[in-house]
């Protein structure tokens, strides 16, 4: 299966959204990532639901929610009736994960949940047949630009060797410092989606970097 490749908006140029929107419309990629940042959860905020409502009038691919919220049950209905396809929230928190996913496929939407560089992906063995996708953060989450950490690579591969048995259609997602230097090695140990965020838009021609990392073997 080829990489499913899902730039960040975090990393579009603002001032020229719409532009941005449409270049990956007509690229390679599969789905728009959207991370949503309160200030608490992570320290950095990033946008809400003008952004979404901009999204869902212009994007003709999935809408990958990342919740970097407190408290995102609150918020749950709303994202989903602002376009998301996927929400995905943090296992850190949520205090009730199970009611939360729950919530997620009530408002019609695919579930999954984040987990932080230090939280093991055992934790996730009593929610995993429950969910449709798993993303792993391979840098501390609020800001763009950090170095890879390493370690996701075994993640990644006990993450992979636990779906086997409890859900084998899992997706599994990377997000943080991928890039044509490690997303082979990702997908070779098990990853499936690659959120790419400076490696896109810093590139001199973002449409031609997303088909080299879509198409790398």
């Amino acid at each position: 299966m080829k990489s499913i490749i899902a730039p960040s908006i975090l990393s579009a140029d603002f001032a020229n959204l719409q532009r941005d929107i449409e270049m990956i419309n007509q690229s390679e990629a599969d789905w728009f990532h959207v991370d949503v940042m309160d200030g608490v959860f992570v320290p950095n905020i990033s946008f809400g639901f003008v952004v979404m409502n901009a999204l869902k009038k212009h994007a003709k691919k999935t809408l990958d929610v990342h919740l970097m919220i407190v408290n995102p049950d609150n918020y749950i209905e709303e994202f989903a009736n602002a376009g998301a396809d996927i929400i995905t929230v943090h296992y850190e928190a949520c205090t009730h994960l199970h009611r939360t996913i729950q919530a997620i496929k009530a408002a019609g939407c695919k579930a999954g949940v984040a987990i932080n560089p230090h939280t093991p992906v055992s934790f996730l063995k009593d929610i995993l047949m429950d969910l449709d996708l798993v993303l792993l953060m391979s840098v501390n989450p609020g800001f763009g630009g950090q170095k890879f950490i390493e370690n996701t690579y075994n993640k990644v591969i006990e993450l992979k060797r636990m779906t086997t048995t409890l859900n084998p259609n899992l997706i599994i997602e990377v997000d943080g410092g991928v890039g044509l230097s490690n997303i082979k090695k990702l997908k070779d140990a098990g990853a499936d989606a690659f959120v790419a965020g400076n490696a896109v838009f810093a590139a001199a021609n973002p449409s031609e970097m997303i088909a080299e990392l879509k198409n790398v073997m």
